[in-house]
């Protein structure tokens, strides 16, 4: 009896801390984009239709940062790794497979808010991500493909933040 109780308020506890990432990760977001100059900054994760628009434009195309696909991963695994181990302090439990368990649950978790909610439903259909020029053309931004194709680099990514989480929680 003591041990299920403690299993539920484990589950509340990861809920909790789940609804709390997803709101956390999409105000990010949503403050994130607004503008020309706000949305330059996530341009890699744009259809490669308004990449090719955005790009000729010369007062735009000198703001394009191009960052190496391996930096934005590993940048990606150090913020994660770091945010799930903060959460993981409240369900840390003695054992590796709990931690990395609880860890990975959070993960994919915000992983599959992120390619539902945020990209495929709120991302592909606000007025807030167009840049200036492509407000009136919806279809340019209608491509799944780059979320997808980040929705699957973050599977792997959360399964790694979930093994250094569940290591380093495991220790103390």
């Amino acid at each position: 009896m003591i041990i299920l109780k403690m299993e539920m308020e484990m589950i509340q506890i990861l809920l909790i801390e789940g609804v709390f990432l997803c709101i956390v990760f999409w105000g990010v977001c949503w403050l994130g984009t607004g503008s020309d100059e706000k949305n330059i900054r996530n341009f890699s994760s744009y259809p490669r239709a308004v990449q090719k628009i955005v790009s000729t434009r010369p007062e735009r195309a000198k703001k394009i940062l191009q960052r190496s696909p391996v930096a934005v991963f590993t940048n990606n695994l150090l913020l994660f790794s770091f945010l799930l181990f903060a959460l993981g302090i409240f369900t840390r439990q003695e054992n590796f497979a709990g931690n990395f368990l609880n860890a990975l649950l959070l993960g994919q978790a915000l992983n599959l808010f992120d390619l539902l909610v945020i990209d495929l439903i709120w991302w592909r259909h606000t007025q807030r991500v167009r840049f200036t020029g492509t407000e009136n053309q919806p279809e340019l931004y209608a491509d799944p493909g780059k979320h997808i194709s980040s929705f699957l680099r973050g599977i792997v990514m959360f399964l790694l933040v979930a093994l250094i989480d569940g290591c380093l929680l495991s220790l103390f």
